[in-house]
Parts: structure tokens; C-alpha cells; sequence
């Protein structure tokens, strides 16, 4: 056996160990899922159970609107999404291709802003959006997350790897800056834009604290908030919680395996590699 081929084996057998650990929480929660409430407070805990029910679905499907729930949650992640692909894609062109005075120093407070934790501005949010009258409202939801640092920073991470005469080719045929923008830059960002689609719809369909402060009303609630309803102050019912979490988790999946190609070519061309 030459070296090329023992690295090759040991490269393959490290993938498999890291993905069944990758895995084993995704597995777990799926198969709890099915379990009875007695076999999930079983200890020693247990990978398997005896049998499996549609049980702990149904009391889901009793106990929450869970339709309504997942009509807030995409309406409030792919609102989201939509809106800040577009602002964070505009002004990573910006700041990548366009020179005005400022830029370096808005593009310092820009990458500043990726280091500020949440839990600082909850409170001035809340009031902002309190006094602009959008408590409980979609918009409440989507307006304050038109735009993302990180979305800019990984919007002109791969702005800045395009060549210049694209750019230019669009000034000698007379088009402005927005039209380059829009007509030759934004065609050639597909991947980069699905990658940060993918990672703003992750991060909103699963924010708790988020919607949970803006949102007073158990229509509004998303299905992340909605989950906190089977978390009591003395009891925690596993069953319908993980029931839910699975029912969370599908959507995410399947987005996530239909666009996995322009994911993967996203990291590796916008400066994430």
C-alpha cells in the first residue's frame, strides 16, 4: 500500500467519524421525535426505544397553531432574506468598486458593527421600533434586519475578485453605477447571494430572542417562539419539544440541499475559504 492511498483511507475514515458526530444530535432529535415521554426521561438515556408513535406530533399539532406559526416564520426569514440580499449586495458594491471619500473608515464601522452582540442593542431596539409604532407586525420584524454586516463584508469580499474591465466595458457603453451594478455585477454574484440567502434564512428561522421581544401576540409568534411554549417554569414537556424542533428543521434541510451547489461555490469564491 503506497502513501497516496493510505492518506486517501485515513482522509476517508477522519470524513465518517466527523459526519456521524456531525449527525448524531440531528438523528437524536429525530428519533426522540417518535418516542414516548416515558422513554425520553429513561436514564440511562437511550439511543433506540421500544417503539416509535406519531404521538408527540399530534400533541404539537393540538396544543399550537402551528400553521400560523410557520406562516410568521416565512414570511418574517424570507422577508428578510430578500430584503437584506439586496441592500447587502448594493452596498458591498459600494464599498468594493465605487471610491468616495469615507469609504474605508464606514467599511471599519461596518466590520465593528459584526462584533457587537445582540443582547447590547435589545433594548434601544425595542424602544426604537415601540416608538415607530411596528410592536407586533412584520415589518417590526424585517425592517431592522434590512442589512447585515456580515452580509456586506461577504457581499464585497467577491465584488473585489471581478475583474475591472467589467465594469469598465459597462462605463463606455454608458451606463451608470446602478445599472452596473444591477445589469452586469448582480448576474455574476448568483453564488454568493444564495450563500448569504442561506445563511440569513438559517439564522431568522431560528432566532428566539428576536421575534420573541418584538412580537406580543401569540399570532405573531414565530415557530422558535412558538417552541418556548412547551418550556414551562417547573416542567419541560421533551416529546412535543423535539417534535417540534424536527418540524422546524425540515423546511431548513430541504433549502439547504436544493441549493447546496451555489453554497459550496459561494464560501469558495467570497473570501471565506
Amino acid at each position: 500500500m503506497n502513501k497516496t492511498t493510505l492518506m486517501t483511507m485515513l482522509g476517508s475514515v477522519l470524513a465518517i467519524v466527523l459526519l456521524v458526530i456531525v449527525l448524531h444530535p440531528f438523528l437524536w432529535i429525530l428519533l426522540s421525535s417518535f418516542k414516548s415521554e416515558q422513554a425520553l426521561i429513561k436514564f440511562p438515556p437511550t439511543f433506540f426505544a421500544d417503539s416509535y408513535s406519531f404521538a408527540q406530533f399530534a400533541t404539537v399539532w393540538e396544543r399550537i397553531p402551528l400553521l400560523d406559526f410557520l406562516k410568521n416564520t416565512v414570511i418574517f426569514s424570507v422577508g428578510v432574506m430578500v430584503v437584506s440580499v439586496f441592500f447587502d449586495s448594493l452596498a458591498g458594491y459600494a464599498f468594493a468598486r465605487i471610491k468616495f471619500k469615507g469609504r474605508k473608515l464606514l467599511y471599519t464601522f461596518v466590520l465593528i458593527l459584526m462584533m457587537i452582540p445582540f443582547q447590547v442593542m435589545m433594548i434601544p431596539l425595542f424602544v426604537q421600533i415601540y416608538k415607530m409604532g411596528m410592536l407586533d407586525t412584520y415589518w417590526g420584524l424585517i425592517l431592522p434586519r434590512a442589512a447585515s454586516p456580515f452580509g456586506i463584508y461577504l457581499m464585497r469580499s467577491f465584488f473585489v475578485s471581478l475583474p475591472k474591465d467589467l465594469e469598465e466595458s459597462g462605463r463606455v457603453d454608458g451606463l451608470n453605477e446602478f445599472r452596473i451594478y444591477w445589469n452586469i455585477m448582480l448576474p455574476l454574484c448568483k453564488s454568493a447571494m444564495v450563500t448569504l440567502g442561506i445563511f440569513l434564512l438559517m439564522n431568522n428561522w431560528n432566532d428566539l430572542i428576536y421575534p420573541l421581544m418584538l412580537t406580543s401576540s401569540t399570532e405573531m409568534r414565530t415557530l422558535s417562539a412558538g417552541l418556548a411554549m412547551f418550556v414551562g417554569g417547573r416542567t419541560i414537556e421533551y416529546g412535543a419539544t423535539l417534535a417540534a424542533a424536527t418540524i422546524s428543521l425540515v423546511p431548513l434541510v430541504a433549502v439547504y440541499a436544493m441549493a447546496q451547489r451555489y453554497f459550496v461555490q459561494g464560501i469558495a469564491t467570497s473570501g471565506l475559504k
